[in-house]
């Protein structure tokens, strides 16, 4: 335990932990996708192919989170945020953090209409890793498309029977009951080292709603990891999200995006 708290967990520039991701979109129009990426001062194109650096300016030099304020910024050199990538009839965010994910599907969003391409997914590390870790490497190597569908399907499967179960409940009472006892043991069971999130866009869900559940929903894995790196093996997804949501709706210092 000593040598775990002498051994910092590997951060990203702005202070976050280094926790790869990959946002997926699907890909409507391409062409129209391709005016409006190569439009913007914030993403500086590779030579080559369609790719993109993404950085800390331009167009997204007012979003940011409150926990990122002391960073000192530097205008002349700004901080790359992520890549993208186009490939097929993909586009692929790639980013070092689950705030700087949290931070691009909103801007993103507004930028890109939903017409010309939409988030479907992004694939996350549930750990983090210490400074002197081997790091994997690409997103080839850390994501196996495969095993993400896997965990996922098994926990639509295991949500589905649930519900199933609390509708055939004979009472209100016993109905809660049962999910109570689900959401007990899903928030203490071992997160897998890869997981998938699925985004829900649709005309009867506000945007901000979305965003928020995905913010709550990584920041919980996140704290996870956190915690279990420095020794807190009893900290649990439910604690977690208990922690989450009290900074977002009950307390003054939310670390979220504005």
């Amino acid at each position: 335990m000593f040598d775990r708290l002498q051994k910092p967990f590997l951060t990203v520039e702005t202070g976050e932990a280094y926790q790869p991701l990959r946002l997926t979109y699907v890909i409507y129009q391409k062409e129209k996708l391709l005016e409006i990426l190569n439009k913007q001062d914030c993403l500086v194109k590779a030579a080559g192919g369609d790719s993109w650096s993404w950085f800390w300016k331009a167009e997204c030099n007012d979003v940011h989170f409150e926990s990122l304020d002391s960073f000192q910024r530097n205008s002349d050199h700004p901080v790359r945020l992520g890549t993208l990538t186009v490939k097929g009839d993909s586009l692929y965010i790639n980013l070092p953090s689950f705030k700087r994910a949290c931070l691009s599907a909103p801007f993103f969003h507004k930028l890109i209409d939903p017409e010309v391409a939409c988030v479907h997914h992004v694939d996350f590390i549930n750990k983090v890793f210490a400074v002197d870790e081997r790091l994997p490497h690409g997103f080839t190597e850390l994501f196996k498309e495969e095993e993400l569908e896997r965990i996922l399907q098994q926990r639509v499967l295991e949500y589905h029977q649930i519900q199933e179960q609390c509708e055939k409940a004979e009472t209100a009472e016993e109905a809660l009951d049962l999910l109570e006892k689900y959401t007990t043991v899903e928030s203490k069971k071992r997160l897998p080292y890869a997981e998938r999130y699925i985004f829900d866009l649709h005309a009867e869900v506000e945007s901000d709603i979305v965003f928020l559940s995905f913010y709550i929903f990584l920041r919980g894995r996140e704290l996870v990891a956190i915690k279990r790196w420095f020794g807190n093996a009893g900290y649990s997804l439910a604690d977690a999200v208990d922690e989450t949501v009290e900074q977002v709706f009950g307390g003054m210092d939310i670390d979220i995006l504005e």
